[in-house]
């Protein structure tokens, strides 16, 4: 029983474990990659204005000798300290001085648009998160919606693509969620004509990687500019689709870390808060490929009039059957079906009102001899039917329809044309498509429907530990303090449930399938018999078990002598004369049951007998039972 009640349990706990799953899998997300080196203030270090006034309180009122009130432990805060670049990087900025210094706002017009919205006037700002966890943590802010933006930064030196990867990280947060815009960045390709006055749609770029979102359409981009080294062109790659579901990192208005890092060995990786969401090779994870096809179909070619791409054929030699009628009906009427009794062949299905008054308006030259509308006949109510009766049709069983010879493999069939392939006068073979245009400068060229995006902590380098140095100095501490402010369990268990309605069940399950089940189990089950001996050990009193043998024992006689009547008389009505041999057999058989029965008998009398002695002996040394000392 202990064990089954213990099974339940853990089964409720599991089912309150899948319930939790949902609420807690962003943070795991981020838990995984993020380092423990965060500046957060213990309660030893941390001076709180409500201790402090307490102090004040207790310095001025000194002579009253009231209790103190107790105080709830402090929570951890923490301290906000800008992050340092350390070891090689190209680019590191975390706005925390408040201005704008170094980064160029385009004054350009966007082409090919209405001259009311080409001009890039988005406004920027350098400030606070609305609702930062993190005093002092500035960043830089689109601040228009419905308008372009677009500013941009130089590099401390161009990024080449030799030996080393590329990796560059920044953070966002949809402050005010987004409804169609995006948040990525371009690094700006190296060139003489690079003119950050004038950063707009069209200036070259290497690399576009970030969020973008319009509808229900979540996007992470990851899109380089290939130079074909053929003609000079260049084209642009897009990364496939991360399996990954981003619609959390838009909507749940947390700041998330964008990291992308493209290797040597022409692999890429996409981050979010550290985790790989979308990996691949510059060569095969990409469309359009690469590198072209060394054969193309030739535009010259052209199928041959004579071609047969026929597969199947009619028969030429089939001829139709005379007996087939192709005039025949599909359906034909049923000859055995009869008119119901009380059909009215005289009374219409439908009449004309007779409550119906022609309106006084009605001019009969212009509208029209007035009529009633019609209604259903009530005399046909309580008819099988009115007017005149017809036989129903049925599916004739002689339709074949019209003749068609039967279709029969084609002698003449080639198969599919397709034009020749020929060698692709425009192949050629990159393997080393990591090796991209340099890049001097980076740069947001963004279009938002809404405000308030936040960026910070942008960073560029060739080095892994770098990179994670930077993104624990700076993301590590947003996400410490944003998680120091979550809500409690419970907060977060009904926000879990108010995204997902079904975990409501999930919640009614953990609580309801334990009670009902360990009621089950512990209140309904078989109640167990104590023994003598545990009655021996208190003085409670024994219930008569003696009696309800005795009932049992009687119950057993009743059905062996039932079974003896049986017997007798099947053995009254002989079939045939019973020979010598057969009536001491059937004494011997008789005799024998005689002597079990006798012996059967002896156990019981022997059992009674030593029970009725063990319920002496219990009542004989109960205290109960015992006589009273006389005192000497």
């Amino acid at each position: 029983m202990n064990q089954r009640v213990g099974l339940f349990v853990l089964l409720a706990a599991g089912l309150l474990c899948l319930a939790l799953i949902p609420v807690s899998w962003a943070e795991n997300q981020v838990d995984d990659g993020l380092d423990d080196d965060v500046d957060v203030e213990d309660e030893s270090d941390l001076v709180l204005e409500g201790v402090e006034d307490g102090e004040e309180e207790q310095e001025g009122d000194g002579q009253e000798e009231a209790p103190p009130t107790p105080k709830t432990p402090p929570t951890p805060k923490v301290t906000y300290k800008a992050p340092e670049p350390m070891g090689e990087h190209f680019f590191a900025e975390s706005f925390d001085r408040g201005t704008l210094d170094g980064w160029v706002l385009s004054s350009a017009k966007k082409d090919d648009t209405d001259e009311e919205i080409a001009k890039y006037d988005g406004n920027w700002a350098v400030e606070e998160m609305k609702d930062t966890k993190l005093p002092g943590d500035q960043g830089l802010v689109l601040k228009s919606r419905a308008k372009h933006h677009a500013i941009s930064a130089l590099l401390l030196r161009p990024f080449v693509f030799d030996t080393k990867p590329l990796i560059i990280q920044y953070e966002v947060n949809f402050q005010s969620g987004i409804d169609c815009g995006g948040a990525y960045v371009k690094l700006l390709t190296q060139t003489p004509e690079l003119d950050l006055d004038q950063f707009v749609d069209k200036t070259p770029y290497t690399i576009m990687f970030g969020p973008d979102k319009c509808g229900e359409d979540y996007k992470l981009h990851f899109i380089f500019r290939h130079r074909n080294p053929k003609t000079g062109e260049y084209e642009e790659k897009h990364a496939k689709k991360p399996d990954a579901d981003l619609r959390t990192y838009f909507t749940d208005k947390k700041t998330h870390l964008y990291t992308l890092v493209v290797n040597p060995d022409n692999t890429f990786e996409v981050q979010v808060d550290q985790t790989v969401v979308n990996s691949g090779s510059l060569l095969t994870d990409v469309t359009p490929p690469v590198n072209p096809s060394a054969e193309i179909e030739d535009p010259d070619d052209h199928k041959p009039e004579d071609w047969d791409e026929r597969a199947k054929i009619q028969d030429p030699d089939a001829i139709k059957p005379d007996d087939w009628d192709e005039d025949a009906p599909a359906q034909i009427p049923d000859e055995s079906a009869t008119k119901p009794d009380g059909w009215l062949d005289d009374e219409p299905e439908y009449i004309g009102d007779p409550d119906a008054i022609k309106p006084d308006d009605w001019d009969e030259d212009m509208d029209g001899e007035w009529e009633a509308p019609q209604v259903s006949n009530p005399a046909c109510e309580s008819a099988p039917g009115c007017g005149e009766w017809k036989r129903p049709v049925i599916d004739n069983p002689n339709y074949k329809g019209k003749w068609k010879p039967p279709m029969i493999d084609n002698p003449n069939y080639q198969g599919i044309w397709k034009p020749r392939k020929i060698p692709n006068p425009a192949y050629f073979e990159d393997l080393e498509p990591f090796k991209m245009t340099a890049f001097s400068a980076v740069g947001l060229e963004l279009w938002s429907m809404t405000s308030d995006i936040f960026f910070d902590n942008f960073f560029i380098t060739n080095d892994r530990n770098t990179a994670d140095r930077w993104a624990s100095d700076g993301w590590g501490l947003k996400k410490a303090a944003e998680g120091a402010a979550e809500p409690g369990l419970a907060a977060q268990m009904l926000t879990a449930a108010e995204e997902r309605p079904w975990l409501w069940v999930v919640y009614v399950l953990s609580v309801a399938l334990p009670l009902v089940l360990i009621f089950v189990f512990c209140c309904t089950g078989k109640k167990t018999t104590a023994s003598p001996a545990e009655y021996k050990k208190t003085d409670e009193p024994q219930p008569d078990i003696k009696e309800e043998e005795e009932e049992e024992e009687e119950e057993k006689e009743e059905e062996k002598k039932e079974g003896e009547e049986g017997v007798e008389a099947e053995t009254s009505h002989p079939a045939a004369e019973e020979s010598p041999a057969d009536k001491d057999e059937e004494e011997e058989g008789e005799e024998e049951e005689k002597e079990e029965e006798e012996e059967e008998k002896e156990d019981e009398e022997k059992e009674a007998t030593t029970e009725e002695k063990l319920e002496d002996d219990v009542l004989r040394r109960s205290p109960r039972s015992r006589k009273p000392r006389k005192d000497s």
